[in-house]
């Protein structure tokens, strides 16, 4: 039997509804449906290189701060970007933002970094904008069964 294709989730959490948000995106990618994929949740403090260069697909989770992404979400791609920029070319992915605005200047940032890493955006991301909505955790499962099941039908 071939090996599991490997679909990473790197976010921060750093509340109860981010926490939950994640957890749906893991259990949505865990579908019992899906039976070759493999995935692993990792904390942006321990996200490596090798992580992320051994993955097939990969969801990036995160807030707007100020405007931006998640600090933390930064430094993944700021201690990866070089190590991965000629290993991870074409690398599917997709990503959400829990944005207590609109999320626009956290997209724009997420695009110029994955832009030049030469990813392919293979899942419309999911921008859960103002107040906390309980939809937000139905539509993070929703982006989770969509990467899980895309790789493992071959699509992505």
């Amino acid at each position: 039997m071939p090996d599991k294709k490997k679909l990473i989730i790197i976010a921060h959490t750093p509340s109860d509804n981010t926490q939950r948000m994640v957890q749906a995106v893991i259990k949505g990618a865990n579908h019992p449906d899906i039976t070759n994929v493999e995935v692993k949740f990792i904390a942006p403090l321990d996200a490596q290189a090798d992580d992320i260069k051994t993955a097939q697909a990969i969801i990036i989770g995160t807030t707007e701060n100020l405007g931006y992404m998640a600090g933390l979400i930064k430094d993944v791609f700021d201690r990866c970007y070089y190590d991965c920029l000629d290993h991870t070319q074409g690398l599917s992915f997709s990503y959400y933002i829990r944005a207590g605005h609109d999320g626009t200047g956290t997209r724009k940032a997420l695009e110029t970094i994955t832009t030049g890493l030469r990813w392919r955006l293979v899942q419309e991301p999911l921008i859960c904008k103002g107040d906390f909505d309980e939809a937000f955790i139905t539509q993070c499962e929703e982006l989770g069964l969509a990467m899980a099941a895309s790789l493992d039908a071959g699509i992505i």
